[in-house]
């Protein structure tokens, strides 16, 4: 079958030579020029970060230095729409997205499942801790601590995205979701969540903020949950992701053995329910994009993550939903790294998302 939706008009326009970016310094943090100078933003010893003799200014330096790494290492799409904040936020934004990596890391870095559930375990007590003034030896954690201590953050945001990683983690890899709206919200605790943080980080208290960084995160988790599927499918041998409804309704689940499992015979079929899931992430950007009259100017940066949803949905369309295809892993989430900057960049300069 075909799928169709319609595409945004494709952006143009330069990227600006002046990336506004941050490295630690003596006072703090400082503009880099250029994209070249970004290279100088991390401390000499990111990773080895004991701070045994260190002063308490470059073990918080060292630790946003390890923060910023970290993003642009697993998570290189938001660590772009990162460079677009304005300067009050980008410690706050590091700090949330590395704590992300750490924890949406801790499962597939694992060699034993037991091993990667005590991480988020630890996470989970580190949230705490951090609440409580106490310290922890660890870059991410001292970072956020940091943050907690110069912004109002919420704290049930940050236990609510831990708690639902555990629960993903206790699940039985053929556990599957019984619908789409599960999968939602677990979308809305581990994505969403990150970006309610940054606008309280940022001092932004808008309801239509809120809603529309709700529908945000819901699709790119959703996204984000189709483009891991080759992944699972490799390692597991299973489609621990795709909702049993939407499963049934194309003839994908096998019920023989007293459990369901997701029939890996049909290619056509799998395309079908990733249409449906990547429709329902569609309906949700819509829905971000129709609060964009009524959300504040100044909260328009923090929700650029709808960017590179779109890019996905985009590729995913390009590849009529067949997330095996080749292309979907070259450049950035499926189209060359340029003009995936120039997209960011063109929406960022517009004041859009």
């Amino acid at each position: 079958m075909g799928y169709v939706w319609a595409s945004p008009s494709p952006c143009s326009g330069l990227e600006s030579d002046q990336v506004r970016y941050f490295r630690a310094g003596s006072g703090g943090l400082a503009v880099v020029a250029n994209r070249a100078d970004l290279r100088s933003c991390y401390l000499t010893n990111p990773s080895g970060y004991s701070m045994k003799g260190a002063s308490a200014s470059s073990t918080i330096q060292a630790a946003f230095s390890y923060c910023v790494q970290q993003v642009r290492n697993y998570d290189y799409h938001h660590y772009l729409c990162n460079i677009e904040l304005p300067p009050n936020m980008w410690k706050a934004a590091f700090a949330i997205r590395a704590f992300n990596v750490e924890t949406a890391r801790a499962m597939d870095i694992a060699s034993d499942p037991r091993v990667g559930l005590m991480r988020l375990l630890w996470w989970q007590e580190a949230i705490d801790k951090i609440f409580a003034n106490k310290t922890i030896e660890h870059p991410t954690a001292q970072a956020l601590a940091s943050v907690v201590s110069e912004h109002k953050i919420s704290k049930g945001w940050m236990k609510r995205s831990v708690e639902a990683r555990i629960n993903d983690a206790r699940r039985e890899v053929t556990d599957m979701p019984e619908t789409i709206e599960e999968l939602e919200r677990y979308a809305e605790d581990t994505v969403s969540t990150l970006l309610y943080t940054t606008l309280q980080a940022g001092g932004i208290r808008s309801t239509a903020a809120d809603h529309a960084a709700s529908h945000i995160g819901k699709a790119s988790g959703l996204l984000l949950l189709l483009r891991s599927l080759p992944y699972h499918a490799n390692r597991n041998r299973q489609f621990p992701y795709i909702p049993k409804d939407l499963a049934a309704n194309h003839n994908l689940l096998d019920t023989q053995g007293g459990r369901s499992e997701i029939r890996m015979d049909s290619p056509e079929g799998l395309c079908d329910v990733v249409f449906d899931m990547a429709s329902v992430a569609n309906a949700h950007l819509e829905k971000a994009r129709q609060l964009a009259g009524t959300v504040p100017a100044e909260a328009l940066p923090v929700l650029l993550p709808a960017v590179p949803a779109q890019v996905i949905l985009d590729s995913l369309s390009r590849v009529q939903f067949n997330v095996f295809d080749p292309r979907m892993a070259r450049g950035i989430l499926g189209i060359p790294p340029l003009w995936f900057q120039l997209k960011l960049k063109w929406h960022s300069w517009r004041g859009k998302y």
